[in-house]
């Protein structure tokens, strides 16, 4: 009996060892993987970017590991990343299925929300509604540019009162990213000390660490851990708290808005909800919650985080912030409000500004996509249903792209006459369909936001904090380690 039972589970790994080493047919190169675990001992999944960097040396561009018995595809660099992406997007479209952002964010089947969605009718139906209402409640309109300056107003008058003191700026600029997007969610200002703003600033913190982190890819490729739901717990009551929230804004709008008069987002999703009734569409209360999060988690924390790295890079580098402050005068009269518009007759200011976003990577592995069908990418073959990685910061710092690849230097953004240029290689929001919602808002706020505050302000690297440490933290976001800054008046 014993040695049968021993016989089994012997054939058992021979199998898994034969499967795990006869990859499919023309996959993509990439480390040999062991029986179980596949390639996971081998990953620091605290922060798997450099290792990626590695993997690419030894493999190549498209290249592949295991975690567990599933197959992953990392794509690298600039020709890799539009071929999938781009010319193929169809097929690199997908998002994973099971994974632990989906089913704590959206644990609803039928509520998946935009950016976790798979690629299929319902989601090209909910981004079409979105970009239509964003765009009709301000995104790259005059009346956005004026809500952005507003919420500034909120940010000077808390720097003002720390002239001269060490100040962590993390929640601040968190609660001013996070004001200005729920203006166009649900037309509302929270104070910087309000309840919401605080749970919001510090759950986006969190759960982005939490998301591509170690947990998620236990979750994502070995089921059986599912089934250990105390290592879960804690996101998954933190999105049931932030959903909640959304569901007591929802039912307040209800009460008083005016069918066919939207004031924001909110009441647009509500009047479509009325106009189709219930004709079994994607469109329904859950939906609506899901893309609540969705919106407010993304218009916040890559812009709060990217604003964050590039005041820690004008401080790591004064002479940069002086250029800055020089070309700044030279367009801005000192008491002069400054447009978004302006941004053309500054190329030092958004070189700077964009080489801030290169270097800061802010969603290093962009959101996982997966293949909707059996298809090929530079030759390679990728099964339906593969996970694939696009590696956006190894198009960021793609040698081949850039002059500085792997410093910060806003030559990266001009040309020999110190005129403005943006490489194809920028690709910070990714490419594809599944390019970021709210690009346009977001460059309008980083140039709006950093230019008005450094009219008024310099910042600098306090005296006794030792020397600046620019290494990001890996997330789903990546954000700068903690830092204070000292502020002065100009």
């Amino acid at each position: 009996m014993f040695l049968s039972a021993a016989l089994l589970v012997g054939a058992v790994l021979l199998i898994v060892i034969f499967s795990l080493n006869q990859r499919s047919k023309n996959l993509p190169p990439g480390p040999r993987p062991l029986p179980i675990f596949g390639n996971l001992l081998d990953l620091n999944l605290n922060d798997p970017v450099p290792e990626m960097e590695r993997l690419a040396k030894l493999y190549g561009n498209v290249f592949t590991f295991y975690i567990g018995f599933r197959p992953v595809v990392v794509l690298n660099g600039l020709q890799a990343v539009k071929e999938a992406l781009v010319n193929k997007a169809s097929d690199f479209s997908g998002r994973p299925l099971n994974s632990l952002a989906k089913n704590s964010a959206h644990p609803e089947a039928h509520a998946p929300g935009v950016i976790l969605a798979d690629y299929n009718f319902s989601w090209k139906e909910q981004r079409r509604f979105g970009l239509m209402s964003l765009r009709n409640f301000g995104l790259g309109k005059q009346s956005m540019e004026e809500r952005i300056n507003d919420e500034i107003q909120y940010i000077v008058a808390v720097l003002e009162k720390n002239i001269g003191k060490p100040m962590n700026p993390r929640l601040l600029f968190h609660k001013a990213a996070s004001n200005i997007i729920c203006q166009v969610l649900f037309a509302k200002h929270f104070d910087y000390e309000d309840q919401f703003l605080d749970f919001f600033a510090n759950f986006f913190h969190e759960t982005s660490k939490i998301i591509n982190g170690p947990k998620s890819i236990i979750y994502d490729f070995i089921p059986p851990a599912r089934k250990m739901p105390v290592i879960f717990r804690r996101i998954f009551h933190l999105f049931k708290r932030s959903c909640d929230q959304y569901s007591e804004i929802v039912a307040e709008s209800r009460k008083n808005r005016v069918p066919g008069q939207p004031r924001h987002f909110m009441d647009c999703y509500l009047d479509e909800l009325d106009k189709r009734g219930d004709d079994s569409s994607s469109f329904n209360d859950d939906q609506l919650i899901a893309y609540l999060l969705d919106l407010h988690f993304a218009g916040t924390d890559t812009t709060a985080n990217t604003v964050l790295f590039a005041i820690l890079y004008l401080m790591t580098y004064p002479e940069v912030q002086e250029r800055f402050h020089q070309e700044l005068d030279r367009v801005i009269d000192e008491k002069g409000q400054i447009k978004f518009e302006d941004r053309h007759q500054m190329p030092y200011v958004q070189a700077v500004l964009h080489e801030s976003q290169r270097m800061a990577s802010t969603v290093p592995l962009s959101v996982f996509h997966c293949t909707t069908k059996d298809t090929e990418v530079l030759g390679y073959s990728i099964p339906e249903g593969t996970t694939v990685i696009p590696n956006l910061t190894s198009v960021l710092m793609d040698k081949d792209h850039w002059k500085f690849p792997h410093e910060f230097n806003p030559e990266n953004f001009l040309n020999d006459k110190g005129e403005f240029v943006k490489p194809d290689a920028f690709v910070p929001f990714s490419v594809g369909p599944r390019t970021c919602l709210g690009e346009g808002l977001a460059r309008m706020e980083l140039f709006l936001i950093i230019v008005t505050l450094l009219q008024r302000f310099k910042f600098s690297w306090p005296e006794k904090a030792g020397k600046p440490d620019l290494t990001p933290v890996y997330g789903v976001t990546q954000t700068p380690k903690p830092y204070s800054m000292t502020v002065q008046l100009r």
